[in-house]
């Protein structure tokens, strides 16, 4: 790609100037660090684990992170292959809460798929891995004691085995949906296996675990292929044949999944059973009444408004539960959540997960609805799909967010806008939801909604574009802000206008910066168009220069179809820009369906040699757990049918010029990241020489710049883009504020013979 003559020689123009004369900090490479950015506040109450990125279908499992004693929590996330960690920790006030800790994620292999359950088979009190394995078989890692007795896990098994007298050896197969029960069924201290058959998913399988001594080993015999006695029916959600009952029609129907969880309801001793299958709200219960040896489900032990009839466990779709510890009082209480793939029906996930407390000091569970939304309600989650922007919408120079969420509600099936508008301070932010409908564009039936907020226009006034996806194609739409500048927002949806020559492809994903260097706002578009002539499929990104129309809708002409050679296998590519690193020059970020992020520094440079692919990073995640810097793990599209979509947006919440970087995750929530390891400041001699003042700063309609001797000012956003220049050497320049958006900026001064530059940070409200 070459780009036009003018705007090559500004480019080396700029990239030839001694931008920040910076250093980074010694010995720290560059990368973000994982951590909360913001408070983030609901009505009265202020969000505890805000930015953790939403539960859409979460498998909880109870295991000790930090070798504290206490039991701790680890979640994996079905829908997107995600591991997620919670601390038990010390409660303001008395009593224990839970803390999201993200850096204890990486302790666990990064290929875990389908489903997961930590269970402890050595007896070691270090719980294991059971997980899926391709073809539905089960794997198996063992935890071993790692460092600072951490966990750390090792692979034992990638398929476990069974005998029979039948067929001998075989393997375990739980099929592709079913979620198995792993849980000591005969009460001889081993671990067994319960499941769902995988060919018809109608019948329990009973295998034992015959390894000698009471753990250790994982030695299995099929001991039953119709556990219970019972056979699932269809249709209907809690239909089954008991005893030698045959399924309405002579045999059971074919579901795609069932799930299992054991336990003892009614303090006999013997393990009964909740259940529960696809495209079905009810977890229902099936009562042993027979032994631990020999089960025995009947009519009369079947519960279908489990646990109660005034409160019975309904969640939107295909139910597990999950018997642990939640509310710190050592009894077990029951959670309740999804066990989607993916939403093709389109349900609603933001209130989801079902906390039933057990109350009861006996062997015998007594369970109560206590919270709707168990950690759902303590975070953000816009249901699917998030995709957050960042801008002063209110006008009072703070940065505010909008997220856009896909959820379903009374008025169907769509992507609705969420504001929070920032009601805190310039370095405190602090996120107030406002309005779950804002522009009431929930109606228009958009799904899979990008918004970015950014002057389009040039007014000084933030106007709003957005990608909109409906059925199967997407449009790239612009609404320009009728407000003056420094006055809140003004947008009238119904002038919503689409900038034509897009691809129109589904999750298109636009990023509007100044590629070239010419002072326009270009943009790079995330797109789902195959740019393989053969093989597999690769998607990339597409640049579309500004043409210099004054027609927005006609001013985006396509430069390349493959900006920077950047090509992924997984699609669902988002661009975003921004000065990341403090070196005074636009980087690139990418994220795709894989969740990994791919940092480009310094892009405009790499700009220079069109023939070579831009030279990325993944490894920019930086654990400060085990010192070291990894690739993100955000998810990953499990299958053609699945999806991933991550959103980064780069925006500067606290002031300091440095911006965050917050991730919009297929979960519904937002992921935020703080740079690590940035430049700190211009050489120092340059600082002493130029003496810069400015003031005031922040700044509101004008500012000043004032130095020892005559300088040159050019200001920079931080996407890099130029907004003022002052080539005539002076020792005070005045700047006119009028028509720039509230923002941070950055003012670089230079002096006349170009051998010292510094730089000052401009806040405009």
């Amino acid at each position: 790609m070459l780009l036009p003559t003018r705007s090559r020689w500004l480019l080396v123009l700029f990239l030839m100037l001694p931008a920040l004369g910076a250093w980074a900090q010694s010995g720290v490479p560059f990368g973000f660090e994982q951590r909360a950015v913001a408070k983030v506040t609901h009505g009265s109450q202020t969000l505890a684990n805000p930015w953790v990125g939403g539960l859409n279908s979460p498998q909880f499992s109870a295991i000790d992170l930090n070798n504290d004693g206490q039991s701790d929590l680890y979640i994996f996330e079905r829908q997107t292959n995600r591991s997620l960690t919670y601390l038990n920790v010390a409660a303001p006030g008395g009593g224990r809460a839970w803390q999201y800790a993200p850096e204890y994620e990486a302790l666990f292999p990064t290929d875990l798929l389908n489903w997961v359950l930590l269970r402890d088979y050595d007896c070691d009190n270090r719980p294991d891995i059971f997980t899926f394995a391709n073809g539905g078989d089960i794997r198996v890692f063992r935890n071993v004691a790692g460092a600072s007795g951490r966990p750390s896990f090792e692979l034992v098994s990638n398929q476990l085995t069974f005998f029979n007298n039948t067929t001998n050896n075989g393997n375990i197969v739980t099929g592709s949906s079913n979620l198995p029960a792993i849980q000591d069924v005969n009460g001889d201290g081993r671990l067994d296996i319960l499941s769902f058959d995988f060919a018809s998913s109608t019948r329990v399988e009973l295998y034992l675990n015959t390894a000698a001594g009471n753990c250790g080993n994982l030695q299995f015999r099929q001991e039953a292929d119709r556990w219970g006695n019972f056979s699932v029916c269809l249709p209907g959600c809690s239909t089954f044949a008991f005893g030698s009952q045959t399924c309405p029609g002579g045999k059971p129907t074919h579901t795609t999944g069932s799930n299992l969880l054991t336990l003892d309801l009614d303090g006999d001793g013997d393990q009964d059973i909740l259940t529960a299958r696809d495209a079905c709200p009810e977890l229902v219960s099936l009562t042993n009444q027979g032994t631990a040896a020999v089960a025995n489900m009947t009519s009369a032990s079947l519960n279908t408004n489990f646990p109660s009839a005034a409160a019975p466990v309904r969640v939107i779709n295909f139910p597990a539960g999950y018997y642990l510890d939640v509310t710190f009082d050592g009894r077990p209480d029951l959670i309740a959540a999804p066990a989607l793939f993916d939403n093709h029906d389109q349900v609603s996930t933001t209130q989801s997960v079902r906390l039933y407390e057990n109350g009861s000091a006996t062997a015998v569970p007594s369970f109560t609805l206590r919270q709707p939304d168990f950690l759902q309600g303590e975070m953000m989650d816009v249901s699917e799909a998030a995709a957050p922007a960042f801008g002063d919408l209110s006008g009072d120079g703070l940065p505010d967010m909008v997220v856009a969420g896909t959820d379903r509600r009374a008025a169907g099936y769509a992507t609705y806008l969420h504001y929070y508008r920032n009601i805190g301070t310039a370095t405190e932010p602090n996120f107030q939801r406002v309005s779950d409908d804002y522009l009431a564009l929930g109606g228009k039936k958009y799904t899979g909604i990008k918004p970015v907020l950014v002057d389009l226009n040039r007014d000084g006034a933030l106007d709003m574009a957005f990608s909109a996806t409906t059925g199967t194609t997407s449009q790239v739409l612009y609404v320009l802000n009728q407000a003056a500048t420094g006055q809140p927002a003004i947008f009238d949806v119904a002038q919503a206008t689409a900038i034509a020559n897009m691809p129109n492809r589904a999750h298109d994903a636009p990023c509007f910066t100044d590629v070239d260097g010419d002072g326009n706002l270009d943009l790079l578009l995330g797109t789902n168009v195959n740019t393989a002539t053969t093989g597999t499929a690769r998607y990339g990104i597409q640049y579309f220069r500004h043409n210099g129309s004054a027609s927005l809708a006609q001013a985006y002409t396509l430069s390349t179809a493959t900006f920077g050679q950047i090509q992924s296998a997984a699609g669902n590519l988002h661009p975003t820009v921004a000065d990341f690193d403090g070196d005074g020059k636009p980087d690139l970020l990418t994220a795709d369906a894989s969740g990994e992020l791919r940092f480009y520094a310094d892009f405009r440079t790499q700009l220079l040699t069109p023939a070579t692919p831009f030279v990325g990073r993944a490894d920019i995640l930086y654990n400060g757990l085990l010192n070291t810097y990894r690739p993100t793990q955000l998810g990953v599209q499990r299958s053609a049918e699945g999806k991933n979509r991550v959103a980064p947006a780069a925006a500067d919440l606290n002031g300091d010029g440095a911006p965050e970087l917050l991730v919009g995750m297929e979960g519904g929530g937002i992921t935020a990241f703080a740079a690590r390891g940035r430049v700190l400041s211009t050489t120092p001699a340059a600082e002493a020489a130029l003496e810069l003042r400015l003031f005031p700063n922040p700044a509101t309609g004008t500012t000043s710049l004032e130095a020892a001797q005559p300088v040159r000012l050019t200001v920079f956003d931080l996407t890099g883009r130029r907004i003022h220049t002052a080539a005539a050497p002076a020792r005070r320049h005045t700047l006119d504020l009028t028509n720039v958006a509230a923002g941070v900026y950055l003012v670089r001064a230079e002096s006349v013979d170009g051998e010292m530059a510094a730089v000052r940070r401009l806040l405009v409200r």
